[in-house]
């Protein structure tokens, strides 16, 4: 599945969301179903900087050049921003998630409107996570 066929199956999900209260608290409903990183996971390396929460995110590459995105928030609304991420990017190939515009997709499906400045630079941030991770070259065996 493409990133494109992710998006547009949230922007369906979220299609049914009338106002910013019902978007809102779906978002936090996918934060909870997110899954917790191991304790030794949340370290100084995979905290994202920028972010008013504590957020820590882990990138791993798989041998076919897809990245895994898991990561976790001490807020709620964070957690369920993370776990859109992590369905629209984690097992898709660098390419696709270079070209993909994430924030015009986020602003499209309403959930960027009324996000405060501290969450929407948090939000900016582990975006920039993700993208710098897909543009950093494939290590080498």
């Amino acid at each position: 599945m493409t990133i494109q066929d992710r998006a547009d199956e949230i922007a369906a999900d979220f299609e049914f969301l009338d106002d910013w209260e019902t978007r809102y608290a779906h978002i936090i409903d996918l934060g909870k179903a997110n899954p917790h990183l191991e304790p030794e996971e949340r370290n100084e390396d995979t905290k994202v900087r920028g972010c008013a929460s504590q957020v820590w995110m882990v990138l791993d590459e798989a041998p076919d050049g897809t990245l895994s995105i898991r990561a976790e928030s001490d807020a709620m609304i964070v957690s369920g921003l993370i776990a859109l991420l992590i369905r629209l990017y984690s097992g898709a190939p660098r390419e696709e998630i270079q070209a993909f515009d994430a924030p015009a997709f986020l602003e499209k499906i309403g959930v960027t409107g009324a996000l405060s400045a501290q969450r929407s630079n948090g939000l900016r941030a582990m975006l920039d996570r993700i993208r710098s991770a897909a543009d950093a070259q494939p290590v080498a065996d």
